[in-house]
């Protein structure tokens, strides 16, 4: 069972990425970054969620809806919020420490919004 809750510690890009991909992923990685961001570069199958929008109202992406969440932005300070108010939500959400930023670092790829090469910007 993936169960996160309220002040759990942040997750590793390596922890993220393992409970975010594969065959059967047990959790959907959520973007919180805001759309140009995403386009220059994001982590391949990851959700796209602006905290702009979710901080507005916005629901989740039905593909994120139910499921339990990691969320990511580019350095992880975006993420932590997000994941505070998901979870206030009631979501089962938990942020990944370093963002983007260490998952590129980590060698993990990233892609554009045409299934490129991307950059993190």
């Amino acid at each position: 069972m993936f169960l996160f809750r309220r002040g759990a510690a942040r997750l590793s890009v390596d922890a993220a990425r393992t409970r975010t991909s594969g065959d059967r992923p047990e959790a959907v990685l959520l973007d919180v970054r805001e759309k140009p961001e995403w386009r220059a570069g994001h982590t391949p199958g990851a959700v796209h969620a602006p905290l702009t929008g979710l901080l507005a109202g916005a629901t989740l992406p039905a593909s994120a809806q139910g499921r339990p969440l990691v969320v990511i932005c580019r350095s992880g300070h975006r993420s932590q919020r997000a994941a505070k108010l998901l979870v206030e939500r009631g979501a089962d959400a938990i942020d990944v420490k370093g963002g983007m930023n260490a998952w590129a670092a980590a060698g993990f790829p990233v892609v554009d919004e045409r299934g490129n090469s991307g950059s993190i910007a």
